[in-house]
């Protein structure tokens, strides 16, 4: 991907810090629950970030104190995060004006092993996740290395442009109130059902991805796209499963199929148009 170094007052770079890790939301519920999930859920297909957005609650932060400096390729892969962040933010200010609509920049933060969020405690288990509670994306950057040795994607910098733009994504749902819709119908429904509607909502963060991918095509090197699809691939629900459990559980999918996954930011990225973007009526008739 082609980038230059952008700069942003709502990046916060937390890496080769120390503190902040302690709260825990609801007496420590989050942190039993991360502590007994393995990266994207284990035996559930769900990510943290998933349960984090569908928690209320508030985390308490402490001091962060340096622990170590940081290497000059751990802070060129974070002048590239912070770059793309930019340039989403640049993107869907543009999208959303043209539908007339107000867009509000989320803050970004790094870490490294753990951070507290509105949202509750996190590990890096998590993965990266996005928190409603104080409309941050959250990111530890190794997270792209376990992605590669361990899930098999492609690796490349535009994978973690995709993440990036796929947890924008979810911003551009509370923003929407689309969050907020899902997590009421949420209510009262049986798992399955709460599962399909978490489905719809990850696959529309990815179809947002992809439009931010078409408007930025000025940006885009050979293999770009592929990298984007081979992430997309990795982190679909029926692959984690069979590679975490041996066995596929559809009625426990909450992120959607690896074809789903890629195929729904290919829609976007063709089409350029957020308001195609509709997952709820094509996957719940």
């Amino acid at each position: 991907m082609k980038w230059e170094k952008q700069n942003s007052d709502q990046f916060e770079d937390r890496r080769g810090m120390s503190g902040g890790r302690k709260a825990l939301l609801g007496g420590g519920a989050l942190g039993i629950i991360i502590l007994l999930l393995n990266m994207f859920g284990g035996q559930t297909g769900q990510t943290i970030g998933n349960i984090l957005e569908q928690t209320q609650g508030t985390g308490t932060s402490t001091e962060a104190t340096p622990t170590r400096e940081l290497s000059a390729a751990e802070k060129e892969l974070g002048d590239f995060a912070e770059s793309c962040f930019v340039y989403n933010n640049e993107t869907w200010t543009k999208i959303f004006q043209e539908n007339d609509l107000n867009f509000k920049e989320p803050g970004m933060v790094l870490f490294d092993d753990g951070v507290n969020t509105a949202c509750g405690s996190a590990t890096a288990a998590a993965g990266p996740f996005y928190c409603p509670g104080d409309q941050k994306i959250y990111m530890d950057l190794r997270f792209f290395e376990e992605l590669k040795t361990r899930f098999g994607a492609q690796g490349g910098d535009f994978a973690i442009a995709y993440v990036i733009a796929h947890e924008m994504g979810h911003h551009l749902q509370t923003l929407l109130g689309t969050s907020g819709k899902v997590r009421q119908l949420q209510q009262g429904k049986s798992e399955k059902e709460a599962n399909k509607l978490s489905v719809c909502l990850e696959l529309q963060a990815d179809f947002y991805a992809g439009v931010w991918a078409h408007y930025n095509k000025n940006l885009l090197e050979e293999g770009d796209i592929e990298e984007a699809l081979s992430a997309a691939n990795a982190v679909g629900d029926d692959a984690i499963q069979r590679k975490m459990q041996g066995q596929v559980v559809p009625d426990s999918f909450t992120h959607g199929t690896s074809e789903q996954r890629m195929e729904w930011f290919m829609k976007g990225y063709k089409t350029g148009d957020m308001n195609q973007g509709d997952t709820f009526s094509v996957l719940l008739d």
